[in-house]
């Protein structure tokens, strides 16, 4: 080993110690006969110390000529600093340096690699390996090799196997794009990228594995956000022989488990709400449950008073922000102008100030009167310095519109404290969804979800009023996980891909090996998949998921490290098919 120690594990009771560190510079101060260097590697920083005097005077010039992130070797003995810097762990000491080695010269970097630096998303994207020096960056990679950890434990704790499925399968048409790779010994033929390991979990239930976890990658070729990459990280898992409770039971076990080892935070206890109360109170499937906020719908009492931007409504619906009748006009306009951006899409808003002396101020006095405004504060449960806020339109619409109204009014008013962690099962999601586009039922999880037995005989009558035995996992308004029962006999598949639009043959040919593998024996099982690397983000307080992850893409789906993706050359095309298959 070129070290006796690293750069953040010396202190007070090494004094006098002849210790050997390596790693890179930080900084140089060079004050002329003194010199002080920082020397970084991933467990802390250590100030080296070279003094006129007692140094000799080839290892004094050797020091003044190092520059940021040299890698060097230090040998020296520990001795006690006499100005004490406490903000870090190894600021009580320094090493008296006798020997120095460079090990690599650097060229100056590109941007200052310290936890403020100057360099922006692309730059540090561009030199990765720089930027994960930082330490907030290496930090966050840290905290994700704890959380893999922790589970891993968890999950063998409770049974599970640890299965690798394959990366090379087959492409299909449900869910998001796929990416594709082409195969060389089968022209024309292409294996698909998995989404999700699904088919082969359920596999697994059918080959008697009982209890399955994966820590797996997948990919998806879909439009990139923050939150988004086109390759990420599942904690995938199923189980035999269990209903719901029983996952929800296991998996709330799970979370609590990483939430008291990794930031040993008691999580309480994981709450329940439907998909239809999460859409009717709060305007999305995922609430964020730090405050309150709840939707308020107003119909009958804002309809029929001559306002026609109400009467001619299919909702009027509203939330009352605790506290905030302070707002100004400016403020109130700026509100306005915000619902109006076409990224929301609201036309308009009407607010009603609930004032500290008692009194009621709407932008629509002229058409509801004192007692009008009474009775919708008494709908809120408003109190004086409350500020009711209300929007109206076709139904659909304006309840999203209100639930990003309402995360803003949480984030304006310090509602969405990053150190709070409210839990949210949402349950009983709708089997199938209607698609405009395609003028046809999708799957609203995926095809081999499992409709409520209840709800078997609506199929045929109403499909889109069929309930689902699926449930997601939501913290702080971020999904963090999602699964479902499975359905896990033939008649049942054949049944669900009818009302996806399937023909036989379409589902033969797709999923044939599925369906006959429940032909011999498969038990009731069930699963759920939960997003690694948006978990990551939650612990870590970040809105982006990129910090999480060693090498990421950027927006557009691009490493730009690397230069990927690339084209390739005409011979390796024709070698694949490629050429031909373009053009047919």
């Amino acid at each position: 080993m070129l070290r006796t120690h690293t750069c953040g594990e010396l202190r007070l009771e090494h004094i006098n110690q002849e210790v050997t560190l390596a790693g890179w510079i930080q900084r140089v101060r060079n004050k002329g006969g003194l010199i002080w260097v920082d020397l970084r590697d991933r467990y802390g920083v250590t100030q080296l110390i070279f003094e006129e005097g007692s140094t000799e005077k080839a290892l004094l010039e050797k020091a003044s000529q190092l520059g940021r992130e040299f890698v060097v070797q230090a040998t020296g003995k520990v001795i006690e600093r006499t100005s004490k810097n406490d903000k870090i762990p190894t600021g009580h000491i320094e090493i008296k340096a006798d020997s120095l080695q460079v090990l690599n010269a650097a060229k100056v970097p590109p941007f200052i690699i310290e936890d403020e630096t100057d360099g922006g998303d692309e730059l540090r994207m561009k030199y990765r390996y720089l930027d994960l020096r930082r330490n907030v960056v290496r930090e966050k990679l840290q905290l994700r090799h704890r959380m893999m950890q922790e589970t891993r434990r968890y999950m063998d704790d409770q049974q599970f196997i640890e299965v690798e499925t394959p990366v090379l399968i087959k492409s299909t048409p449900e869910g998001a794009r796929d990416f594709v790779v082409p195969s060389r010994v089968n022209p024309g033929e292409f294996y698909a990228l998995p989404q999700s390991p699904q088919t082969f979990k359920q596999l697994l239930m059918v080959s008697g594995f009982d209890r399955y976890f994966q820590i797996v990658k997948c990919f998806r070729d879909e439009d990139l956000r923050a939150d988004r990459q086109p390759e990420f990280t599942q904690i995938d898992c199923e189980m035999s022989f269990v209903d719901q409770e029983d996952i929800l039971s296991t998996f709330e076990g799970l979370t609590k488990h990483l939430f008291n080892t990794v930031k040993g935070v008691q999580l309480e206890e994981v709450k329940r709400m439907t998909y239809a109360d999460a859409m009717k109170f709060y305007g999305n499937d995922k609430p964020d449950l730090r405050f309150d906020m709840k939707f308020v719908e107003l119909n009958d009492l804002a309809k029929g008073k001559g306002f026609g931007i109400f009467d001619s409504a299919e909702l009027v619906v509203g939330i009352c922000a605790k506290g905030a009748a302070e707002y100004t006009r400016k403020q109130l306009d700026a509100l306005t102008e915000w619902v109006k951006r076409p990224q929301i899409g609201a036309k308009g808003l009407v607010y009603v100030k609930y004032n500290a002396d008692g009194s009621l101020k709407s932008t629509v006095d002229k058409f509801y009167s004192a007692e009008d405004l009474t009775q919708w504060a008494q709908a809120f449960n408003a109190e004086p310095g409350d500020l009711m806020l209300v929007l109206s339109g076709e139904e659909g619409k304006v309840r999203k519109q209100l639930s990003e109204l309402r995360l803003k009014m949480g984030e304006e008013l310090g509602l969405r404290d990053r150190n709070v962690f409210k839990p949210l099962w949402v349950v009983d999601f709708p089997l199938l969804e209607w698609d405009e586009e395609t003028e046809r039922f999708h799957a609203m999880h995926h095809p081999f979800t499992s409709p409520k037995r209840e709800d078997i005989p609506l199929l045929e009558t109403n499909p889109g009023a069929v309930r689902a035995n699926a449930y997601d996992l939501v913290i702080n308004g971020v999904e963090i996980g999602g699964g479902s029962i499975r359905i896990h006999d033939r008649p049942t598949q054949q049944l669900m891909f009818k009302h996806l639009g399937f023909s036989e043959e379409e589902a033969q040919k797709q999923f044939g090996f599925l369906m006959e593998a429940f032909e011999y024996g498969a038990p009731p099982h069930g699963g759920i998949a939960f997003g690694f690397d948006r978990l990551c983000a939650i612990f870590g307080g970040s809105d982006s998921i990129r910090d999480y992850i060693a090498f990421p893409k950027n927006n557009s789906g691009r490493d730009v490290m690397i230069d990927s993706p690339s084209s390739i050359a005409e011979d390796q095309l024709e070698e694949l098919s490629i050429r031909v298959q373009l053009k047919k």
